[in-house]
């Protein structure tokens, strides 16, 4: 895992038409309509920006990760890949669907309520949001269930760092995070086949966890609407489907909360959903996969190669852990 620390004075580029380079912070946030009233984490541009739009020059002279280096002897996986090729079934079911269909997101005005086990519920702005926090790029590694990966560098912070701003009391032992769900915006999310809105979760200890990520960006770009825009839970030890897309709601909840997969597949879709190349999915096996655009497969590391996360799932049973 490769992690830069911004300094004070990058930002991260835009991809409002036209895609100017801003160097200044609170540039950024007024061009994107920031405002202390509405939480705009970094999307694609207004509902007119192309859906996968040429990559931006690194701001501020920041050298930004590119295909040619490496996360841990891994080549990041080009923009132009990670960027069509998507899954985010509230604007189609097939892999390209997203990046032609989510243009219809709007990035703002947004807010985020978070509520539930924490002494200071609320509902907060991007503004709010990002102010406090320096802006850290990532470098993480990401499995699907059906076999395939990708390396990406993320833009954001870590996730601790908002949650603890809200105050979980003792009783907080999961989070629960719920997508936003528009039929206006999402028109096609009626053949979606899921239970809408989109929920996922973590226990709190996991979402506590130094590799747990809130992305507001990516390629040192604001987060494409296909993507997740403008705020996704970045997990890198486990599945993608958990983390999820355009978040509009955390909960703090004393239970396990429900999620979406493993309400609809509970056979197939567990809670914890951690990478595990020794348990297969009932219709393949995870002891392989294969880097999008690389021709041969690979094999799959425990934990996606995340080793340090081990110890909070020590004395389980791993085939619950998916």
């Amino acid at each position: 895992m490769l992690i830069r620390i911004l300094p004070p004075s990058a930002v991260i580029s835009s991809e409002i038409t036209p895609e100017p380079t801003y160097y200044r912070r609170r540039d950024i946030l007024a061009r994107m309509g920031l405002g202390t009233a509405a939480l705009l984490a970094s999307g694609c541009g207004d509902a007119a920006a192309p859906a996968t739009p040429a990559a931006a020059p690194a701001p501020g002279g920041l050298k930004i990760a590119k295909r040619s280096e490496r996360a841990g002897g891994e080549t990041v996986t080009p923009f132009e890949t990670t960027s069509t090729y998507n899954n985010y079934y509230e604007f189609g079911t097939d892999k390209g669907d997203p990046a032609r269909n989510a243009h219809s997101l709007r990035t703002r005005p947004w807010s985020v309520a978070v509520e539930g086990e924490c002494e200071a519920p609320g509902r907060i702005d991007l503004d709010a949001l990002i102010r406090p926090h320096a802006l850290e790029e990532r470098i993480y590694r990401h499995r699907c269930v059906e076999a395939w990966s990708i390396v990406v560098p993320w833009l954001g912070f870590p996730l601790a760092d908002l949650l603890k701003r809200f105050k979980p009391t003792s009783k907080a032992k999961y989070v629960a995070f719920e997508t936003l769900y528009d039929k206006e915006q999402m028109p096609l999310s009626r053949w979606s086949g899921l239970d809408l809105p989109y929920k996922e979760g973590l226990r709190i200890d996991e979402a506590m966890h130094p590799l747990s990520f809130m992305s507001v960006g990516m390629y040192g770009k604001v987060l494409p609407n296909q993507n997740g825009a403008p705020l996704r839970l970045t997990i890198p030890w486990k599945y993608g489907y958990k983390s999820i897309k355009s978040v509009v709601r955390i909960r703090f909840t004393e239970r396990e909360p429900v999620t979406t997969w493993k309400q609809m597949a509970p056979q197939e879709y567990g809670f914890y959903s951690n990478v595990d190349p020794a348990v297969d999915h009932p219709r393949w096996s995870q002891a392989t996969e294969r880097r999008l655009g690389e021709l041969f497969k690979r094999k799959t590391l425990p934990f996606n190669g995340y080793p340090e996360v081990a110890p909070l799932y020590a004395g389980l049973d791993p085939k619950k852990l998916y």
